[in-house]
């Protein structure tokens, strides 16, 4: 007879959130990488590319918002921190990220150094929410 183990392991996120929740550090990554060339550049295609990258961004975070959202309303048993957190900094990123899409709705001689600090800051915020997201996968032993 197997030993039953009393420890609770975290409810697994849902494969399709984790297809919307892999959108949104690429492609925050994709506009901070396009900021860098456009400051060392001034080449002004390279704004253009990171205000789509941000849209897409801003696209994919918002269906992952929205899912972290209706989780943290219909798990409100869990007793833990990590659906809140886990939510409120996808709200932060998503807020932050779309100051920075109106940043980059200006001139493009005039989003610098402001489209760089804030594309960092959504970035950062972007790795964080998927870290916090991903751990919630958990391995199974098969016998």
């Amino acid at each position: 007879m197997g030993a039953v183990s009393g420890r609770a392991y975290p409810r697994p996120i849902h494969p399709l959130h984790a297809i919307v929740l892999a959108f949104s550090f690429p492609l925050f990554l994709g506009a901070l990488v396009s900021d860098l060339a456009y400051w060392g550049t001034f080449q002004i295609q390279w704004a253009n590319f990171s205000s789509w990258l941000i849209a897409g961004g801003l696209l994919g975070s918002g269906f992952t918002l929205l899912w972290a959202l209706v989780d943290l309303f219909r798990f409100r048993r869990a007793r833990s921190l990590r659906p809140l957190i886990y939510f409120a900094l996808l709200a932060i990123m998503w807020v932050i990220g779309f100051i920075n899409a109106l940043v980059h709705a200006k001139d493009a001689w005039a989003i610098m150094p402001e489209s760089l600090y804030l594309s960092v800051v959504t970035m950062l915020l972007a790795l964080a929410a998927a870290w916090i997201g991903y751990s919630r996968f958990r391995s199974v032993e098969v016998a």
